[in-house]
């Protein structure tokens, strides 16, 4: 039941009985209300987290309810106030229910303009200070609410970007945590203070600083705009698939994270998002929309954030997402993890023998970044071997592995002849660039902002607007010109072409491009381990050892006066 009765909150001068009918009715329904309320929120923790239409009823209803309890609260705040005891706590504890079904929306739909409802909401308790009072209860509970908010709304900020918010909110997020820790002698402090210490490096992961002529930091967007992919050209045959899943899975040694959430998680997950839009222009009320209201298509494919998932929880995932492929549609699979590298000699080749990437840390056997069990005849459980997504290219499928080991998945087979590609990281760096790898990885870097990862392996941290932008577009030439590289190319592989046809892919295979010619030109990348590779290989002379290509490479460094740290063309290789 609710915290508060009819019969508690009675001002001390009347009685119940000298209580108005339709008041009392305005009191016993908000009661009714925000006991629905709290159940249907309650039970959303039940529904599974896997598939897309088992949730949707039950989150449309779960809505409908807060909305009503959100305008009756509105509607009745005078009687509320004196014959409930509203407090402001409890408005704000509403506001962030709903801002929090909005950011589950957003997980569950990867809609991004559901976003922008949780920030109104997140932004408005603070605005409006509705959890100002609580410090002055003696309860530490209640604090403990308000700080859940900071770091609720915090998360909300840093997907949409609002890097000044977050500032801002860190700041007074500190300044609440030292508060309740000096008046309640709590066990959770640590805890606190490693919350602030995560989303302080998740600030600073970016290594390059766009700076306006005042210093201010530039705040850059990484999801895909109308401008971002490049257009298909009349002469390209590519195929018509569109990127509807991905999976993108995150267990990295020591990377910065926030929420459950790595940097590489983040930057692949924006990438694979476009710009968010205003909710109100394109949608209802989330999960009881009509279906002539439905959009035509889906802005964004539908994601899945596994955070260290156990190989139980992957494949429960996987097949899920494999179920319910549409037609003529691509699953992403990204893989960001430690390698897991074979033990001894093997007799065969097979695709078990070759290792593949840890998703899940069993601390006992870590030490490091590789896992190497030399002495133990059993294989490492929750390792990910290219064998285990054999049953799942029956249907179209992308594969990204950034990873120490991500060589394993080169020795993939092809068995049933649906498009497959696998986009492979480099799996070691020169050594200058080696300490950077808490802040997230080279490669996926590239493939979320290409221009700031060559900033990086330039050597450049900052950099001003006016030629970050002069950057930016001779970068969209550089794409423009990849893309025509790959789709005129005689001899690349079909399945490159076959996903050439999605705007996600394309972007995401002209990037990779882009990042491995790069580092073929680069001086400190030396070894064939510094370079990314692919499954099925690329035609080298037509694509990331094309003369073309590397020139342009060389206009983009001489634009940034660094073309030096790079070779004038490929034969100075030899």
């Amino acid at each position: 039941m609710t915290e508060f009765t009819l019969k508690e909150t009675m001002s001390s001068g009347g009685a119940e009985d000298d209580i108005p009918q339709g008041e009392r009715k305005t009191v016993t329904d908000f009661c009714y209300l925000l006991d629905k309320s709290k159940q249907l929120f309650n039970g959303l923790r039940d529904l599974p987290q896997y598939g897309q239409k088992q949730w949707q009823s039950y989150f449309g209803r779960t809505f409908d309810v807060y909305t009503k309890l959100w305008k009756f609260q509105q509607q009745h705040r005078q009687v509320l106030d004196n014959r409930y005891g509203l407090k402001r706590w409890q408005i704000g504890e509403i506001a962030s229910k709903i801002g929090q079904l909005y950011y589950h929306y957003y997980l569950r739909t990867s809609e991004t303009s559901y976003l922008n409802e949780a920030f109104s909401f997140y932004s408005a308790i603070r605005q409006r200070s509705y959890y100002s009072q609580v410090n002055k209860e003696d309860r530490p509970e209640l604090v403990v609410k308000k700080l859940r908010y900071y770091a609720r709304f915090i998360v909300v900020c840093l997907l949409l970007n609002k890097m000044d918010v977050v500032k801002d909110l860190v700041k007074e997020l500190s300044d609440e945590i030292e508060d309740y820790t000096h008046r309640f002698n709590t066990e959770d402090q640590v805890e606190w203070n490693l919350v602030l210490q995560e989303v302080a490096a998740f600030i600073e992961a970016d290594p390059v600083m766009v700076l306006n002529d005042d210093n201010t930091i530039v705040i850059t967007s990484n999801r895909l705009t109308e401008t971002g992919a490049p257009l298909l050209e009349q002469g390209m045959i590519v195929g018509q698939l569109s990127l509807a899943d991905a999976l993108i899975i995150g267990n990295c040694n020591n990377q910065v994270k926030f929420s459950e959430l790595t940097v590489d998680m983040f930057r692949m997950l924006q990438a694979l998002e476009r710009e968010p839009m205003n909710l109100a222009s394109q949608m209802n009320k989330p999960g009881i929309q009509e279906s002539a209201d439905k959009p035509t298509r889906r802005e964004n494919p539908h994601k899945y954030l596994l955070y260290k998932p156990t190989f139980s929880q992957l494949y429960t995932f996987l097949a899920a997402s494999f179920k319910e492929l549409p037609a003529n549609s691509v699953l992403l699979i990204y893989l960001s993890a430690t390698g897991v590298f074979p033990t001894g000699r093997s007799d065969g080749e097979g695709p078990y023998d070759f290792g593949g990437v840890l998703t899940n840390s069993n601390r006992d056997i870590i030490n490091g970044d590789a896992i190497h069990k030399r002495n133990q005849s059993h294989k490492e459980m929750h390792c990910l071997h290219p064998g285990d997504l054999y049953p799942f290219t029956r249907k179209p499928l992308f594969i990204i592995v950034d990873s120490s080991n991500s060589v394993a998945y080169k020795n993939f087979t092809n068995l049933f002849g649906q498009p497959l590609v696998c986009l492979l990281s480099p799996t070691t760096y020169p050594k200058a660039l080696q300490d950077q790898s808490q802040r997230g990885s080279l490669f996926t870097l590239f493939l979320n902002n290409p221009l700031m990862a060559f900033l990086f392996v330039s050597g450049l941290s900052s950099m001003r607007r006016g030629l970050w932008e002069k950057c930016q577009e001779y970068l969209r030439k550089i794409n423009r010109d990849i893309a025509q590289l790959l789709t005129h190319s005689r001899s690349i592989d079909q399945a490159f072409l076959q996903f050439f046809g999605d705007e996600f892919l394309r972007l995401l295979l002209t990037r990779f491009v882009f990042c491995s010619a790069t580092m073929r030109m680069h001086k400190a990348f030396r070894e064939t381990r510094n370079y990314p590779e692919s499954y099925p290989q690329l035609p080298r002379d037509e694509t990331v050892e094309n003369p073309h290509l590397q020139k342009h490479i060389l206009e983009l460094a001489s634009i940034l006066d660094v073309r030096n740290i790079f070779f004038e063309n490929s034969m100075d290789d030899y």
